[in-house]
């Protein structure tokens, strides 16, 4: 080299000094100039991020005993008090990477002025002199602030002016924190390899011990690994990693941090770390078969504003409703009755809690493994909460039943049952032989000509539920229907693409919406029985109790408010018309089979394919659907006892469906806590029938003023008094089904005065016929003998 070049240098070297001392001593507020403005705006938020930002952690989902079930990261790191990291830990990294730690104001410039001069004096950087300080600020720039490659790259990158950004970064915190606040933060953020983040993971990762607990040589080894975690990798490279560690026993014993005579004994020793390094699943896989609410969780509180990116940087605690004593019976039950292998098929329930201001989520799983192992039947779709299968069948009548209990029916209204019933302008097709622009269904089995809705309901015939929903309106089951619960109904694209499922069944007013010959979200089917039986009031399913972050501060999530979906009064009667299913209609026999005798509203459910069934049960208690259908590639009719795809369908709603949801409310003793609101004779005989009976023998003008201020219209009759006051109401006739706006007649006296009734004729009197003695008749019975001859 020669003399000029070498004279260049130093100089330079002269003028770096200068520029490093200038940088490092210059606070932030005094940097000005346009050209760098951004630049100190971006570097003044890294500095309070440094300062008071959170590093990624470990999030964990806990079912609702606390205990844990999945966690989630991006970092597997537990961020611990300075009083939870053993002093040995500070002692060792301090002696190995920053000597001066304790002196220097966060720039070390002796050590950086002689690695600057040594780095000119090459040509390049060949020596580093980064403190803790500077460390940490490298490291968090890379392992937190980062969002993308190209800012990774600019937070490692080699070059003097990236090292006097970070030197000035590293002098302002050291100017906000304490060294033992600075030394925390350090050892909980920096990467320990075997996807060890900070020293809480990195000591259960080797040690199967909290930090807290580390000795000398376990501090030591860990301080070692700091300097380059992938190379020093104690399972692949233990040799390098054991002289590392005997390198950092000497570097304490040099501080005085422990003897030399300690550092030679335990440089001695094995690096004692555990047979295999220690993990933590990381997603829902391990949730097992709580998988699937799990990844609704996720789904859930990503719709609140928490999405998953943010939740795996954040060291939240997710409290969940999930009760593991039900959702264990109900794994045991859908699996019991369709098991995991079984080919192109699933069975999935879900568990809830009625309530009229929340509606937990108590169990959420299907007969599928949740996972990724497509060969071995494992799935990661939503299975148990989104639109699947081809439909719930006759479940959908409750929905007919319940829009007329509303519009005046009652349980013991009797409905026509004929065998064959045709209809216009509800659609077209369905039975054979069905004329055009006509919608033709045909009941499975003999039925009584009339039965009353609610033995209907129990042994559930098709066509007086067509018919009955030509009476009171498809438009009105729909929304019905989606006020109670099916939500995703009313979502745009849920039918062809473009319409919503509503849309389309009433824009087409198609009658076969009462036989349930759509897909069904099932978590959704299982909230509309929380509705029913909570008073007919909907609420959001829940999964979750709370959440809270690193700080244990919860964090709100916008719920929507709960809504009134139906009458109280008809929901409740609702439950009582679906009451019987269980005692003698089409549940009867898998009641019967697990003793089950708790009072309960129930409705069976197949489509006319079979190609899915279905079973609703609840009461006060206990809500949930059971629901069968093909998963698989290909759609077949299903078979019974064992569930199968077959060529001719045998699977009803009460068969495997319903045994699967008894066996899974046998399991736990919640359903058994449940009743049934009892109902009085407005919904036992309808309102058609009974809304009359409270104006017979009140003045028609009262009368009529009533009725009107309820929004009905009234006609006045008048008849023959026979004796009742003028203008006093005798009796009415109500239209079935009766809504707002329906005309009511009063019959009113015109109070002409009784009718006598007829003369009755004079009958005389007829003396009685004298009674003839035994004697005699048996002396008169022999003369008559004798005179015979015999």
């Amino acid at each position: 080299m020669s003399v000029g070049k070498s004279l260049i240098k130093m100089v330079g070297g002269a003028l770096a000094a200068g520029t490093i001392a200038a940088v490092v001593l210059t606070p932030v507020a005094a940097i000005s100039g346009v050209a760098i403005e951004r630049t100190d705006e971006t570097m003044q938020s890294n500095i309070d991020d440094l300062t008071f930002g959170a590093t990624p952690g470990v999030s964990t989902i806990l079912n609702a005993n606390d205990e844990p079930m999945a966690w989630l990261y991006k970092q597997r790191r537990y961020s611990v008090p300075s009083e939870a990291i053993a002093e040995p830990m500070k002692a060792a990294i301090v002696s190995i990477e920053d000597r001066r730690f304790y002196e220097h104001n966060g720039v070390d410039l002796k050590g950086n002025l002689r690695a600057m001069a040594t780095n000119l004096l090459a040509g390049g950087v060949e020596q580093g002199a980064s403190t803790l300080d500077q460390q940490y600020v490298k490291n968090y720039l890379l392992l937190v602030a980062s969002d993308n490659p190209d800012e990774q790259a600019a937070a490692t990158e080699t070059s003097i002016p990236r090292k006097l950004r970070e030197m000035r970064m590293a002098s302002s915190i050291d100017e906000n924190l304490s060294k033992d606040e600075i030394l925390t933060r350090y050892l909980n953020l920096v990467p320990f390899g075997n996807n060890a983040y900070g020293v809480e993971a990195a000591s259960q990762t080797y040690f199967g011990k909290p930090a807290a607990e580390l000795n000398i040589p376990e501090a030591a080894m860990l301080a070692g690994i700091v300097q380059s975690s992938s190379y020093f990798n104690p399972y692949t490279n233990p040799e390098a990693v054991t002289d590392r560690r005997n390198e950092v026993l000497g570097a304490m014993a040099e501080t005085g941090a422990i003897t030399p005579e300690d550092a030679a004994r335990y440089q001695g020793e094995p690096l004692g770390v555990q047979e295999q390094p220690g993990g933590l699943p990381n997603g829902c896989i391990a949730a097992g078969d709580a998988g699937f609410f799990c990844d609704y969780v996720l789904k859930y509180l990503g719709e609140k504003g928490l999405d998953l990116d943010t939740i795996t940087s954040g060291s939240y605690t997710i409290r969940t409703t999930l009760n593991p004593e039900v959702q264990a019976a109900a794994h045991d039950a859908v699996t019991g009755q369709v098991p995991a292998s079984t080919p192109g098929v699933a069975n999935v329930m879900n568990v809830i809690e009625p309530g009229k201001d929340s509606r937990k989520i108590l169990a959420m799983t299907s007969s599928r493994d949740y996972g990724l192992d497509l060969e071995a039947g494992q799935t990661v779709l939503p299975q148990t909460a989104s639109l699947v299968g081809s439909g719930a069948g006759s479940v959908f009548k409750i929905f007919t039943a319940g829009a007329a209990l509303e519009d005046g029916y009652g349980l013991d209204t009797m409905l026509d049952v004929p065998t064959r019933y045709e209809a216009k302008g509800l659609g077209e097709g369905g039975a054979s032989n069905c004329p055009a622009n006509t919608y033709c269904v045909e009941n499975s089995g003999s039925y009584a000509s009339r039965m009353s809705l609610q033995d209907a309901l129990a042994y559930s015939p098709n066509t007086p539920f067509v018919k009955l929903i030509s009476e009171v309106g498809v438009d009105k089951v729909v929304d019905l229907s989606v006020k109670l619960g099916l939500r995703s109904y009313k979502e745009a694209g849920t039918f062809d693409g473009e319409a919503s499922i509503a849309e389309y069944m009433k824009d087409h007013n198609l009658g076969s919406y009462t036989l349930g010959p759509t897909a069904i979200n099932a978590l959704e089917m299982s909230n509309v029985a929380a509705s029913i039986a909570s008073d007919g009031r909907w609420c959001e399913p829940n999964p979750i109790e709370n959440v809270t972050d690193a700080e244990g501060n919860e964090v709100f999530l916008e719920r929507p408010d709960c809504e009134n979906a139906m009458d109280a009064d008809a929901a409740n009667a609702l439950g009582q018309a679906l009451s019987k299913d269980t005692i003698e209609g089409t549940g009867a026999d898998a009641a019967k089979a697990f003793n089950w005798s708790t009072p309960l509203a129930a409705k069976t459910g197949t489509t006319e394919s079979h190609q899915s069934a279905a079973f609703m049960g609840f009461n006060s208690a206990y809500a949930a659907v059971t629901y069968i259908y093909n998963d698989g590639t290909s759609v077949a009719p299903l078979c019974t006892s064992p569930v199968q795809q077959c060529g001719a369908g045998s699977l009803y709603g009460g068969d495997e469906p319903a045994r699967t949801w008894f066996s899974a409310a046998n399991g736990s003793n919640i359903a058994q806590q449940g009743n049934l609101a009892p109902i009085g004779d407005t919904y036992r005989r309808g309102r058609s029938a009974t809304l009359g009976d409270q104006f017979i023998g009140r003045d028609v003008s009262s009368a009529e003023r009533e009725l009107t201020k309820q929004g009905y219209k009234v006609v006045r009759q008048y008849v023959a008094g026979d004796g009742k006051p003028k203008n006093q109401v005798l009796r009415t006739s109500v239209p079935t089904p009766l809504r707002k706006g329906s005309t009511i007649t009063l019959y009113i006296s015109d109070g002409s005065p009784a009718r006598r009734p007829a003369p009755q004729p004079v009958v005389p009197s007829i003396p009685p016929v004298p009674e003839i003695p035994s004697q005699d008749v048996d002396s008169i019975t022999d003369s008559i003998r004798r005179l015979l001859g015999q």
